[in-house]
């Protein structure tokens, strides 16, 4: 059982104003808000332990150096990776994938061979594989939803029978809230011979993302949805393919020898990690994992599907309200249009209340074209919400729905 109250004690701007309303943060799904434990171990970081890692032989730096690689050592247990080598720092899931999009495509990809993704990937799991097929000549299939949401596991299959070399899909959608099958579409991709990637951006509250379990080929998160500083990230891979593809960025630290006319790669994680990291955004994301784990992600993933489910119904209910999307299952996120408002403005008019929920195409263009839509209103509690606030959001879209004639879309 979480304790409501102790834990939003965590989050100071919780307690914010926002246009002499209480603030009733609903935006969970871009970012989250930072307890003060992650705050704690950036600011220790820059105030007593702040050097480059890895080059120096000075204590600092060597001190900074072992905070970082328990950082990822820490990363590695979270995600059950067979070896902390698997643990990539990234900026966030969008460097993840361009990073996996552009040297897996290097590698493996070539004129004739087939990547797989879906209709309901955010724009960061989409583009970067049709640039990747434009590249190498490869070519990009695309899984459709059916009229509930859901991916057509049918076509999946279908699909399959081309032996694509990967499939790239979302563990949940941004938008809609589907949970996908992950385990039945790796099992079926791996029996196809492809390699899988898991945009697990919206996932890791709502589950326990065993990779080994899962046995996924790679795995991408931001920090920053999961209560980590902006710019951090991780992208989990297998060694045997990270072994194999090319690093993507060229500097310092990613290096073994280096003459004026070649050079050769460290080992791994190093060579995919050129330049200074986010030193102090690592430690940080590292102690927002801490957060999660010391409450449970079962518990915080019970809490938060109440919660969403309570928005949902009580949204439903509301003359003039479109829910997009009848999923099996839901977690994280529900989006839904208020019939002669334009979504924007559904936004705007809530904010004037207080609540901040999300507004637009949530960089999934292809999903919404689907619904015939070309943007919606996204709610996406966190456990640190209560049910007064979902209250109150109900509460503010019936109070906009009542608007004489609303504002014409």
């Amino acid at each position: 059982m979480l304790e409501l109250e102790q834990i939003r004690g965590d989050f100071p701007i919780l307690n914010t104003q926002v246009h002499g309303q209480p603030l009733v943060y609903l935006d969970n799904g871009a970012t989250m808000q930072v307890p003060v434990q992650v705050l704690r171990a950036v600011e220790e970081q820059y105030a007593h332990w702040q050097a480059n890692i890895h080059r120096g032989i000075h204590y600092l730096s060597e001190q900074s150096t072992v905070r970082v690689e328990e950082a990822r050592k820490h990363l590695a247990r979270f995600l059950n990776a067979a070896a902390p080598e698997e643990i990539l720092f990234t900026s966030g899931t969008t460097e993840g994938i361009n990073l996996v999009a552009r040297s897996f495509g290097e590698a493996f990809l070539h004129p004739g061979d087939t990547v797989v993704t879906t209709e309901m990937e955010h724009h960061s799991n989409l583009i970067p594989w049709q640039e990747a097929c434009r590249r190498t000549g490869a070519a990009l299939e695309i899984v459709h939803l059916t009229d509930r949401g859901e991916l057509d596991t049918e076509e999946f299959r279908r699909l399959m029978a081309l032996r694509p070399k990967l499939v790239a899909v979302t563990c949940v959608s941004n938008v809609l809230g589907t949970v996908n099958p992950v385990e039945e579409l790796i099992a079926q991709a791996h029996q196809a011979g492809a390699a899988v990637l898991l945009d697990a951006a919206q996932a890791m509250r709502h589950r326990v993302m065993d990779v080994q379990a899962l046995d996924c080929d790679f795995l991408c998160f931001s920090g920053h949805k999961i209560m980590g500083p902006t710019g951090t990230g991780v992208l989990y891979g297998k060694r045997k393919w990270l072994e194999q593809m090319p690093p993507v960025r060229f500097g310092g630290g990613m290096v073994d020898e280096v003459t004026a006319r070649s050079a050769t790669w460290g080992e791994l994680p190093f060579k995919f990690e050129a330049g200074t990291q986010n030193i102090a955004g690592i430690i940080g994301l590292a102690a927002a994992v801490s957060y999660l784990e010391k409450l449970g992600i079962p518990e915080i993933s019970a809490r938060e599907d109440a919660l969403l489910c309570r928005g949902e119904e009580g949204l439903r209910a509301i003359p003039g309200v479109e829910v997009l999307g009848s999923p099996a299952r839901r977690a994280g996120a529900v989006s839904f249009n208020l019939k002669g408002f334009h979504y924007y403005d559904t936004a705007r008019l809530l904010d004037q209340l207080g609540i901040a929920v999300r507004s637009g195409h949530h960089c999934a263009q292809p999903l919404l074209a689907r619904l015939g839509l070309t943007g919606a209103v996204r709610v996406t509690p966190a456990f640190y919400n209560t049910e007064e606030e979902m209250d109150a959001l109900l509460r503010g879209v019936e109070r906009v729905a009542s608007l004489a004639g609303g504002l014409r879309t």
